[in-house]
């Protein structure tokens, strides 16, 4: 039985040592609404809400699913309900402007709400996960009536939303979408074409759903630059802004899929579906972006979420399970072999868990600030600002989305390891970790994709290295705070080295690619890799000094928690940080070796 227990200790550490969210709120328009009082009620109620509510329904949703009957879904059992507790509690739109019905509270607080209840119950969470990005969306490029139809009930939650970019022919080059709107003589569109793989494109949770979707007008030009952008609302909305006829948009199957069986991916057909354009005609993928990104931390937030949920699982079996005598000595001698926690290669895949959840929290939490001041951006109406922190976040998101769910599969399966061959069947909950873990790389773009965006487009084509030199050079001027330190010297000079390494690299990868064309994509995961060892070292460098001075400086009645963090910093730069070696050197070889043999030679099947 999978259990769940929000690690608010570690959260607060964050939140107020680390990080300390309380300055960061003062800058922000809407700071003053979250003082300590509110951030811990706020912490405690979805803390409660996720450990008691969710997490109780998610093992026995998996096995139920999800039902479809004639264009119908039906949530597993639970489901509809707590989602309607999460309502009820004002939840959902914690982080929104009041003018809507939101709490107009930090965007960085419904991200935090958001691991809560994507740890303690991912498919749950997709339901009102997806309509952040579709509320995002139309604040950002909505009209005054768009926003005032959709946004009240959307926030609310009464309402939900989706996002529909993929089709049968595409995925991740969205040039190709067939999807055609059709201008009509009262300003609307009909929209026509098939969309797959959509997210709670149909469920039974909320009495409407508003479909962001990506078409084509009919004078479109080819690829990228003929995609506009539309809401399609399942139900259009009647003069005073309650759901009315029913539009054209309809289920037509959902996915039997290899995990997440509880969140409904649709097949969904628009048959000339009313549609009303968001944004300027031709220009959607700019604003689908903004959906996108949302999504790419809310994805990263998943490998953060089944890193935790494993380890959290995997801890107390290795305490209680018994398997031979640890190799330095009898640890239990009373007991018939020792517990297999005491076995080091146990402690280096639990520590391993440990360094992925608590640094990729850090990482999630840094990035969260960045959030905030790009939802200000849009609040103020302010594009300048909005686009300043927009790319801010944008050098995160391929890291935090592409880096973190690649860690979470490994930490799943760490947990299956632990667990040995009660790992593999269903009784412990370990396996599904592990199906539903594998997902996470391919949402919003696979691994690949998210590697091609940072190197490529990011690092290459739109700063030609600066991006990496300016995150480095806020890394050395960390590093010469605690140059003297003799706590942290250890730290400072790995990160050092690493910020040199990293700027060599990048340079000699521009350099390569005058020649070699395909090193770009040959060494673009690598390179994400690397990166997201680099940066969560440099997050564990930080919570290192932060643990340092409470445990030095007194003031604190927990100095286990402290030395716990200390002692998994040197487990990380020690164990992990290290695999940074095989990705440079990897990253830098030429592409030959991929790209020499001809494709039919790949196999001989005779």
């Amino acid at each position: 039985m999978l259990t769940y227990k929000a690690p608010l200790r570690d959260m607060k550490f964050l939140i107020n040592d680390v990080f300390d969210f309380q300055t960061h709120y003062k800058d922000l328009d809407n700071g003053s609404n979250a003082d300590p009082e509110t951030v811990d009620m706020i912490l405690q109620g979805m803390a409660d809400f996720s450990e008691n509510v969710l997490a109780p329904l998610y093992k026995k949703a998996d096995a139920e699913g999800c039902h479809f009957d004639n264009g119908e879904v039906t949530t597993p059992e639970g489901f509809k309900e707590a989602y309607d507790q999460f309502i009820e509690g004002g939840w959902h739109g914690i982080s929104y402007p009041e003018e809507y019905g939101g709490m107009n509270l930090p965007m960085s607080l419904n991200l935090i709400k958001a691991e809560m209840i994507g740890t303690a119950n991912w498919p749950w969470s997709m339901y009102p996960g997806l309509s952040t990005g579709c509320i995002n969306t139309l604040m950002q490029y909505g009209d005054e009536t768009q926003k005032n139809t959709y946004l009240p009930k959307l926030i609310e939650g009464t309402w939900a939303g989706t996002m529909c970019l993929t089709e049968p022919q595409c995925g991740t080059d969205l040039g190709q979408v067939k999807s055609k709107a059709v201008p009509q003589d009262d300003g609307s569109y009909q929209l026509s074409g098939t969309k797959i793989f959509i997210s709670s494109g149909e469920h039974d949770l909320t009495e409407n759903i508003v479909h962001i979707v990506l078409a084509r007008l009919p004078d479109a030009p080819e690829g990228t630059r003929g995609i506009s952008l539309f809401i399609v609302p399942k139900f259009l909305p009647d003069a005073q802004g309650e759901i009315g006829e029913r539009n054209g948009v309809t289920c037509g199957s959902i996915e039997h899929k290899m995990g997440i069986s509880s969140s409904a991916t649709c097949v969904l057909n628009f048959d000339a579906a009313t549609a009303y354009l968001i944004g300027e005609p031709n220009k959607g993928l700019k604003a689908m972006f903004t959906f996108m990104n949302t999504a790419r931390i809310g994805t990263g937030i998943e490998g953060l979420a089944h890193t935790e949920l494993s380890f959290q699982n995997a801890l107390p079996y290795a305490k209680e399970r018994r398997s031979m005598r640890a190799l330095s000595g009898t640890k239990d001698p009373d007991k018939a072999a020792d517990a297999i926690i005491h076995h080091a290669d146990v402690r280096r895949m639990l520590l391993t868990q440990k360094a992925f959840a608590e640094g990729g929290r850090s990482m999630i939490y840094h990035a969260a600030r960045y959030a905030d001041k790009m939802a200000q951006g849009i609040t103020r109406g302010d594009d300048a600002e909005f686009e300043k922190w927009d790319d801010k976040l944008g050098f995160y998101t391929p890291i935090i989305k592409g880096f973190l769910t690649e860690l979470g599969i490994e930490a799943a399966k760490h947990g299956q390891q632990i667990y040995g061959g009660h790992g593999y069947i269903k009784e412990w909950g370990m396996e599904l970790i592990a199906r539903d873990a594998r997902i996470a790389t391919l949402y919003e773009g696979t691994t690949g994709v998210q590697a091609l965006d940072l190197l490529g487009r990011k690092v290459i084509l739109q700063s030609r290295g600066k991006i990496i030199r300016d995150y480095t050079s806020s890394i050395m001027k960390w590093c010469g705070e605690y140059a003297l330190d003799k706590d942290m010297r250890k730290f400072v000079w790995a990160l050092t080295k690493l910020c040199a390494e990293w700027n060599t690299l990048t340079v000699r990868l521009m350099l390569m690619a005058r020649k070699d064309r395909e090193i770009i994509s040959a060494a673009s995961d690598d390179f994400l890799m690397y990166s997201g060892y680099v940066m969560m070292g440099y997050h564990w460098a930080r919570m290192a000094a932060v643990a340092y001075d409470k445990l030095e400086n007194g003031g604190t009645e927990s100095p286990e928690f402290y030395t716990a963090k200390t002692q998994t910093a040197e487990f990380y730069f020690d164990k992990i940080l290290p695999r940074t070696s095989g990705h440079a050197e990897s990253m830098v070889a030429p592409s030959e070796s991929m790209t020499a043999m001809d494709i039919d030679s790949f196999a001989f099947l005779d």
